[in-house]
C-alpha cells in the first residue's frame, strides 16, 4: 500500500538575503527506508547545519520506535507476538497507532495498517507475464484485518489477534516524521524549514527573501513537466501515484498501490495529491483516495475542510476539491 513518489518538486527561486541575513542549507540522507531532503533557513551556516543534525537525529529516533524491519522496536516486537500476546509500547507509538487504525475505520478499510502482512504476489518489476489467480489474490490478504487489532489505553498494549499478523506504518510514519521535526524546529525557534521524506512533506516559514515556498506538482504523463506550482508558508503536502510502477494486462492498468481490503492494485486515479495542515494525516487520506477511486476518494475528503486535494485520473482528467488554491499555474514548465 505505500506509495511513495517524487511527485512534488520543491522550486527554490533566487534565494537572496535580506536585512535578517538568514541563510538556507540543504541536506539528503536515506533514513525509514527513504529518502529525506532537509532544509533549514536559520541566522547562519552554523546553526542551521546544527538544526539538520538534529533532524535527522529525530528521524532516526522515530525509525527506532516505529520501524517494523528493524527486529528490535516495539512495532516489531507487537508483530512477532501476534496471536500470542499483547505488548506495552511507548506512548506516542501507541498514540500513533490509535491513530492509523481511525483512519482505517473512518476508510472502511481503503487504509488498513495491518498491511503489512499482505503477501507481495504483485510483481511490478517487469517480470510478471499474467495475472495472480484469484486464489492467490485472496489468500495474500487473508491476515490483514484492522479489526483483529486490540488497543489497551489503559495499559498502553497493542495485540494482533491473529498468529502471523503485522503492522507497519509506512509512508504515514514518514509523514509522521516530518510533522515532529517541523515542530522541533519551531519550538526552538526556527522560524522556517522543509521536512521533505520522498514527497511527504512538511513546510513552515518562507524563503530568506521573503517568498512563499514553491511546491511543484508533476504531470504524470509527461514527468519532466508541472501541472501546477502552489505557494506554501506552513502546511504539508503529499501525493500518491501509480505511474511509476504499473503493469498493464488485456489493456487495463493496475497499479503498485494494492486495496488491503481485496488484494487487487488499484484501479481509476493515478495521482492523488493532498495539501492540509497536518502530513501524517495527508498521508493516509491520498493514499486510501488512490484505493477507493475518484468518486468515493472524493466524498472522503470532502468531509475534511481543512484539506484539499487534486487528483487525476488514469485518462488523465483533473478533479480539484473547491478549497484547492494556486497560485500560479505553469504549465508546460520543466520540472528541474
Amino acid at each position: 500500500m505505500n506509495s511513495k513518489l517524487k511527485s512534488i518538486i520543491i522550486i527554490f527561486l533566487l534565494i537572496g538575503l535580506n536585512g535578517t541575513a538568514q541563510v538556507l542549507r540543504k541536506r539528503a540522507a536515506l533514513l525509514m527506508g527513504g529518502r529525506f531532503d532537509v532544509t533549514i533557513v536559520a541566522k547562519d551556516s552554523l546553526s542551521a547545519e546544527q538544526n539538520i543534525d538534529e533532524v535527522i537525529a529525530e528521524i532516526n529516533r522515530i525509525e527506532n520506535l516505529i520501524s517494523d524491519w528493524i527486529p528490535t522496536t516495539p512495532i516489531s516486537q507487537v508483530n512477532q507476538n501476534a496471536g500470542i500476546r499483547p505488548i506495552k509500547v511507548d506512548r506516542e507509538v501507541f498514540e500513533l497507532t490509535q491513530r492509523a487504525l481511525q483512519l482505517s475505520k473512518i476508510t472502511n478499510g481503503a487504509f488498513d495498517i495491518s498491511f503489512a502482512a499482505m503477501d507481495r504476489i504483485w510483481k511490478l518489476d517487469g517480470s510478471m507475464t499474467k495475472m495472480p489467480s484469484a486464489e492467490a489474490i485472496k489468500k495474500s490478504v487473508e491476515k490483514v484485518g484492522y479489526q483483529n487489532i486490540i488497543l489497551d489505553s489503559v495499559n498502553s498494549t497493542i495485540f494482533l489477534k491473529i498468529n502471523g499478523m503485522k503492522i507497519g506504518f509506512g509512508a504515514l510514519g514518514e509523514g509522521y516524521a516530518t510533522n515532529k521535526c517541523q515542530e522541533m524546529m519551531l519550538a526552538k525557534g526556527i522560524k522556517s524549514g522543509i521536512v521533505n521524506a520522498t514527497g511527504d512533506m512538511s513546510t513552515w516559514g518562507q524563503q530568506p527573501n521573503g517568498k512563499h515556498w514553491n511546491i511543484g506538482i508533476t504531470n504524470p504523463f509527461r514527468t519532466d513537466e508541472l501541472l501546477e506550482v502552489v505557494e506554501l508558508q506552513q502546511g504539508a503536502v503529499t501525493t500518491s501515484g501509480s505511474y511509476e510502477k504499473f503493469v498493464v494486462f488485456d489493456g487495463k492498468r493496475y497499479s503498485h498501490i494494492i486495496n488491503p481490503k481485496t488484494g487487487y492494485p488499484a484501479t481509476g486515479l493515478c495521482s492523488v495529491t493532498v495539501f492540509g495542515p497536518n502530513a501524517e494525516t495527508a498521508n493516509g487520506f491520498s493514499t486510501s483516495a488512490m484505493v477507493l477511486g475518484q468518486k468515493a476518494g472524493i466524498k472522503l475528503l470532502d468531509q475534511y475542510p481543512d484539506y484539499s486535494y487534486l487528483m487525476i485520473t488514469d485518462s488523465g482528467k483533473i478533479s480539484k476539491s473547491k478549497n484547492f488554491k494556486k497560485d500560479k499555474v505553469l504549465k508546460k514548465k520543466k520540472a528541474d
